[in-house]
């Protein structure tokens, strides 16, 4: 069993909340602070068989539309969501990405001034691909800034769906042992990573970010997760988080596999508006709450969504996890 303190929001899952957009009177798409706010506190109530909730709270994430977001919204959307933060005790964690890294350090002491507690630091948004050492730069001035603001990061590498580059390996393990890196996210399919990092450091902590290999990035070491798909099924990604902390594995995955066909849309590059769609199925809303700042999916794809919710809706009303 795994040596954990229950306290450590590193060991939990942790749900990527969707941002909520309405049509203000003008007609201009805006983001519906109290419905984001009551469907984030929805989700940190529910609690897994066990009697665990999720530990922390994602807000502005790839799932929050953050790309699409300017500075003043994602502002005003993480003030919202420190308010749920707050409530459930939970730390609150935000995505952030940049071209340069002063940029990037610029984000991450705005973000410190609005209750954020962790930033997750994707790589730099630039066409070409950085040299190993303005990777690190990158980086390394994240962590210096974060330290000076009070706050932690979270490297973030996403090269699989999200369409970042890639973070190395060895960027990975030179980056992990900054003072002020909590932990890494590694959200790639290719969990021989999380294992090889774990190897050669035991101590560190690794967050897994796609719903389909939680319980393989458990085993290779991972010690929580960022879900997407959480948001939708939460006391059935709780409940799983609950057994890979425990090292039940059978247990782990036949939860895993019972959300595999809604899992899936969490590892393809149109994930947000896969998820998102999801969602409001989920709730009955067919409008509301699908808006959505990202790509319109064609008819195909909404009939793919509905059959891959339907799936995994019944296999998880057959395991009591609805």
């Amino acid at each position: 069993m795994i040596d954990t303190n229950k306290s450590d929001w590193r060991y939990s899952v942790m749900p990527a909340v969707f941002t909520w957009l309405k049509k203000s009177e003008s007609g201009a798409v805006e983001i519906d602070l109290e419905a984001t706010k009551k469907y984030a506190s929805d989700i940190l109530k529910v609690q897994g068989k066990g009697g665990s909730r999720m530990g922390g709270l994602v807000g502005s994430g790839t799932l929050g539309e953050n790309s699409y977001l300017s500075s003043e919204q994602r502002i005003s959307l993480l003030k919202a969501l420190s308010e749920v933060a707050k409530e459930y005790n939970v730390p609150l964690i935000s995505g952030a990405a940049a071209e340069t890294k002063e940029e990037l350090a610029k984000i991450v002491e705005d973000l410190a001034t609005v209750g954020v507690d962790t930033v997750m630091v994707m790589p730099p948004k630039t066409k070409a691909v950085p040299s190993e050492e303005e990777m690190y730069a990158y980086y390394e001035l994240a962590e210096v800034t974060a330290r000076g603001a009070g706050v932690t990061i979270m490297p973030y590498n996403n090269p699989d769906a999200a369409g970042y580059h890639a973070l190395s390996t060895d960027i990975l393990r030179r980056v992990s042992v900054l003072p002020n890196v909590t932990a890494l996210k590694i959200s790639t399919i290719d969990v021989s990573v999380i294992e090889t990092l774990m190897l050669e450091n035991k101590d560190l902590k690794v967050l897994a970010g796609v719903d389909t290999v939680t319980v393989h990035a458990g085993l290779a070491g991972a010690r929580g997760g960022i879900t997407g798909v959480g948001c939708i099924f939460p006391k059935a990604s709780v409940t799983m988080q609950e057994y890979v902390v425990n090292e039940e594995w059978a247990k782990a995955n036949q939860i895993s596999q019972a959300m595999n066909s809604i899992s899936y849309l969490d590892a393809q590059p149109l994930l947000m508006e896969y998820l998102k769609y999801a969602f409001g199925i989920h709730h009955n809303d067919a409008t509301g709450g699908l808006l959505t700042l990202g790509k319109k999916l064609t008819q195909e794809q909404i009939e793919d969504v509905q059959a891959r919710y339907i799936l995994a809706k019944e296999r998880l009303e057959a395991l009591d996890l609805l």
